[in-house]
């Protein structure tokens, strides 16, 4: 889930992508020098496929969690990197350094009108996206250049080799995603596991696409050469536009829930970045416990529109801290925040959360209740803690409300998400409100 913590600025660690950029980096430069000095295998070849990657790149997709994505272009590079033989230039000789030249030269083409336009490079994906290249190439192409093995396979397409490829062009989708994942480790300080399930989810549909492509290409030129290049991007191309289609509705529904959740803020029911603080907080800890991707944006969606329930008093509560109010006014609020969640069309799931979000930890005469959404959990604590703290930005107040907090969590608060927190608030420094 995108969202960093806006509010807080992290101590300094190392950064993940940083490591991930200079290593790609460092084998580009490899790659480009050592196809310089042998010189271009197949370089019309070479060019058509370093061509349409560049195309890929230009095009690249925005998925609605804010991954970037060029589906065409890796695609293209993965069939560069599992291509064995062309009708009409025999058998691909390119070497493993070639085809990262190759290919990242076609990334960092396609990349320049988006820095021309004004947008960000996203050097980070391009450098992920030639170490899973380079991957791939790793794996396969040391079989291709081995004459002996596909000796007999010239004159059509054998059943080995297709298993073979298709074996390795899978590859990709779980290399990326564990890239991703150590990446966002690194940035987020979230469990490597948990962002790891989340990357291959969110990589599993685009994933598996691009990597079906990436096999299909080289079977595709064998058979009819060059021209099956386009033949076997264009399904990828559609399936490009409707992923961008669905992240426009999606980016949409963000924007719209973000609108409303300023609306206790217009209103003065409460401080103005109250909803935002306690968003970017409980996305932290959601990360840090480890929530699955799908729980993290109801717990975004419902953080942001937490407090809407307030909407409905006479007279605004000072500062809009509900901690201050009775349990009952609180379960009041809740009900009918979660009506006017319900009423805007999203989802029941948020709702719902944002009904709980007043329940405390512990029922009576209750163990642990499971009916408390984890979300309603971290939800009550992180408003409960940013209204003690209030406007103030001290050590002392941090550690204050963390106090306060801990006293409840006999009752109250959950005593994971707490300690959660804590973790979170060793790791920022708060930001002036």
């Amino acid at each position: 889930m995108s969202g960093t913590l806006a509010p807080y600025r992290s101590h300094p660690r190392l950064d993940g992508s940083v490591l991930l950029s200079v290593c790609a980096g460092v084998l580009v430069l490899v790659a480009v020098v050592e196809t310089a000095m042998r010189g271009v295998a197949a370089p019309a070849v070479a060019g058509v496929f370093g061509c349409l990657v560049a195309v890929g790149e230009m095009v690249r997709l925005r998925l609605p969690d804010d991954r970037v994505q060029a589906p065409i272009g890796l695609a293209t590079a993965l069939g560069y990197a599992l291509l064995s033989h062309l009708p009409t230039e025999g058998r691909a000789s390119h070497s493993i350094l070639q085809t990262v030249a190759v290919t990242s030269g076609g990334m960092l083409a396609g990349a320049l009108p988006h820095v021309l336009a004004g947008r960000s490079a996203e050097l980070e994906g391009i450098a992920r996206r030639v170490l899973v290249v380079a991957g791939v190439a790793l794996l396969f192409r040391p079989l291709v250049l081995d004459n002996d093995l596909f000796a007999a396979f010239d004159s059509h397409v054998p059943s080995d080799y297709v298993l073979l490829t298709v074996i390795v062009g899978l590859v990709a989708w779980p290399l990326e995603a564990v890239l991703a994942a150590g990446v966002a480790a690194s940035q987020q300080w979230g469990p490597f596991r948990a962002l790891l399930r989340n990357e291959l989810g969110a990589f599993f549909g685009i994933g598996a696409a691009i990597a079906s492509t990436g096999v299909l290409i080289p079977l595709a030129t064998w058979e009819v050469g060059l021209w099956g290049l386009p033949l076997v991007t264009i399904p990828l191309l559609l399936a490009q536009l409707s992923f961008r289609r669905y992240a426009a509705i999606r980016r949409t529904q963000v924007q719209t829930i973000q609108a409303l959740s300023r609306a206790t803020e217009v209103g003065g029911y409460t401080d103005t970045g109250h909803a935002r603080r306690v968003t970017e907080l409980a996305l932290a800890i959601g990360r840090d416990l480890g929530l699955p991707e799908r729980r993290m944006r109801v717990l975004q969606y419902a953080a942001l529109m937490h407090d809407l329930g307030q909407l409905s008093l006479v007279d605004a509560i000072p500062g809009g801290a509900t901690v201050l109010v009775t349990p009952d006014e609180r379960r009041r609020i809740a009900t009918f925040g979660a009506q006017v969640v319900r009423q805007a069309g999203v989802l029941e799931d948020v709702a719902e959360v944002v009904e709980a979000q007043s329940e405390p930890y512990r029922r009576p005469h209750l163990p642990d209740d499971p009916t408390v959404p984890q979300e309603s959990r971290i939800i009550k604590v992180v408003n409960a803690y940013d209204d003690m703290v209030g406007r103030a930005t001290s050590e002392d107040a941090r550690l204050e409300a963390l106090e306060g907090l801990r006293l409840g969590m006999a009752y109250e608060y959950d005593p994971r998400v707490v300690a959660s927190l804590a973790r979170v608030l060793d790791r920022v420094t708060p930001a002036p409100r």
